[in-house]
């Protein structure tokens, strides 16, 4: 059971980014994922959430019109997409998966503690 992120670099200001989430040894059709970030010195925060059970998308107030989340279910995986990036949304993205339990489309979904398997970072860097 494991979660891949992928697709982080070096962009300048204005410019895009695609996220990846490849998911391996299990399916993402019962899991809601979740995108996190941490920059230095701050707290994990929420980003961005895409629930299996109802196909619902969440996304920070900070992000919203400019991240766009997808899930690709023959692929098992789920996109990130980016754009207009400031350098305030430079920081190390994680990709989550929360399990929805019965159909049930998972609740708060900001909170880390709804998640249970976490991928490896991936390194965002927005500057000129």
């Amino acid at each position: 059971v494991q979660l891949q992120a992928s697709g982080g670099g070096l962009v300048q200001p204005g410019g895009s980014l695609r996220l990846s989430c490849a998911a391996s040894g299990f399916s993402l059709n019962y899991y809601a994922i979740g995108w996190f970030r941490q920059a230095p010195g701050k707290e994990r925060e929420g980003v961005s959430c895409i629930s299996s059970a109802d196909g619902s998308t969440f996304y920070a107030d900070s992000v919203k019109g400019r991240f766009t989340i997808s899930k690709d279910n023959s692929e098992n995986t789920v996109y990130l997409q980016m754009s207009s990036l400031k350098p305030e949304d430079t920081a190390v993205y994680f990709c989550a998966a929360a399990p929805e339990i019965l159909g049930r489309r998972v609740t708060t979904w900001y909170n880390p503690e709804k998640y249970t398997t976490w991928g490896q970072g991936t390194l965002v860097t927005v500057s000129s």
